[in-house]
C-alpha cells in the first residue's frame, strides 16, 4: 500500500484541490519522488517505515501520559507506579510488535508466518536469552519474589529492586559487610538462573526470620543466671515483634504450611571447647537483624559486667592440675 497516496487520495476526496490545504499533499509526493529517486527507496517501503515509526511514537506517547496520569493521582504508591511502568511497558512492545508485523505482513497467514520465523530464529541464534524470557515469565507468573522483596539466589543475596524481560536487579547485602546490610553495589542476574540457582526469599509469605546470638562463658560462670539474663533480655527487646510475627504466621498459613509452636525467645546451653555456649533465638525483621542483635548485645554486656559470677570465655591455653584442681573424689584417687 503507498502511504502518501492513500493520505492524498482520501485528503483530496473531502477538500478542494485548489485550496491551500492541498499544499502540504503536493510536497509530501514531491518528497515521496525524492526519496525514491536519490535512495532508491520504493514508495510502499517509504510507506511502511514511516508507518512504523509513527506507531512507535503513539505508543510511547500514549504510555507516557497514562504515567503522567496515574503518578498525579497516586504518587505516594512508588511500587504501585513501578508496577504499572513495567506493565505499560510489555503492553505497548506487545502491541506495537503485532501492528508493526501487519503493516510489513499483510494477512494473518503472513503474520503467523512472521511471528513463526522470528520465534525460531530467535530461539536458534540467542538461547540464552531465550531461557531468560522464560524465566521472566516464570517470574510474573509464579511470583517466586517481587521488587522489594530481600532475596538469596547463589551466591548473591539483596533486595529486589527491578525486574525487566531478561534480567532482574538486586541492591547487594552481605559479601565484606556483616549483618546482612547493603554494601551499595547493584548486581544485574539473568532470569534464567531462577531455573539453575536456589531462591530463598527472606520476606515472601512469613516475613520475619529467625535469628541466633551465642554467647560463650566460662565453665566456671554461674550458667543458670547467664541463662535467665538472656531470655529476660530478649522478651523485651522483641516481645512487639514476637506479637507482629504471630498474627502474619497465622494469615501466612493459608498458602505455605509453616509449622511454628512458639514465637518467643528461647534460650539454649551447649558445651563447645572453651566453655560454655549460651545461645538465644529469636524473631527479627529481616532488614533490621543487625539492629536488633546490637540492641541485646548493649544489654548483655550492661547485666554481665555486673555480675561477678559470670565472665566472658575466649581461646586460651590453660594448664589443668587434676590432682589440684579436680573433684575431690578424684582428686583422692589420683593419690
Amino acid at each position: 500500500m503507498n502511504f502518501f497516496k492513500y493520505f492524498t487520495h482520501t485528503y483530496f476526496y473531502f477538500v478542494d484541490t485548489n485550496s491551500w490545504f492541498s499544499k502540504p499533499i503536493q510536497w509530501l509526493k514531491i518528497v515521496e519522488e525524492w526519496v525514491q529517486k536519490v535512495i532508491g527507496i520504493s514508495p510502499d517501503l517509504q510507506a511502511k517505515i514511516v508507518g512504523t515509526l509513527l506507531i512507535v511514537f503513539i505508543i510511547i506517547a500514549l504510555r507516557k501520559l497514562l504515567l503522567q496520569l496515574i503518578h498525579r493521582y497516586n504518587s505516594n504508591d512508588v511500587k504501585a507506579f513501578y508496577r504499572w511502568r513495567n506493565f505499560t511497558s510489555y503492553i505497548g512492545f506487545f502491541l506495537g510488535s503485532l501492528i508493526i508485523g501487519r503493516i510489513w505482513f499483510s494477512g494473518f497467514h503472513s503474520i503467523i508466518t512472521y511471528l513463526g520465523i522470528l520465534s525460531a530464529g530467535i530461539a536458534f541464534a540467542l538461547q540464552s536469552p531465550v531461557v531468560n524470557l522464560a524465566g521472566w515469565i516464570y517470574i510474573v507468573l509464579r511470583r517466586p519474589f517481587e521488587v522489594g522483596d530481600r532475596i538469596e539466589i547463589g551466591k548473591n543475596a539483596g533486595d529486589v529492586v527491578d525486574v525487566s524481560l531478561f534480567q532482574f536487579t538486586i541492591n547487594e547485602i552481605n559479601n565484606w559487610i556483616d549483618g546482612e546490610q547493603s554494601t551499595g553495589r547493584i548486581i544485574h542476574i539473568p532470569n534464567g538462573k531462577i531455573f539453575s540457582e536456589a531462591c530463598a526469599n527472606y520476606t515472601m509469605g512469613f516475613y520475619y526470620i529467625w535469628n541466633e546470638i551465642p554467647i560463650i562463658i566460662t565453665f566456671e560462670s554461674n550458667w543458670e543466671k547467664a541463662k535467665k539474663i538472656l531470655l529476660d533480655i530478649a522478651i523485651e527487646k522483641t516481645q512487639q515483634i514476637s506479637q507482629d510475627a504471630e498474627v502474619l504466621f497465622r494469615q501466612s498459613q493459608r498458602k505455605y504450611l509453616i509449622i511454628y509452636s512458639t514465637f518467643s525467645p528461647i534460650v539454649y546451653v551447649g558445651v563447645k571447647e572453651n566453655g560454655i555456649c549460651v545461645t538465644v533465638r529469636h524473631i527479627c525483621d529481616p532488614r533490621r537483624r543487625r539492629a536488633t542483635a546490637q540492641l541485646i548485645w548493649e544489654e548483655v554486656l550492661k547485666e554481665f559486667r555486673a555480675s561477678p559470677d559470670i565472665a566472658f570465655a575466649y581461646p586460651t591455653t590453660r594448664l589443668y592440675n587434676h590432682s589440684i584442681e579436680g573433684k575431690e573424689d578424684l582428686r583422692n584417687n589420683t593419690k
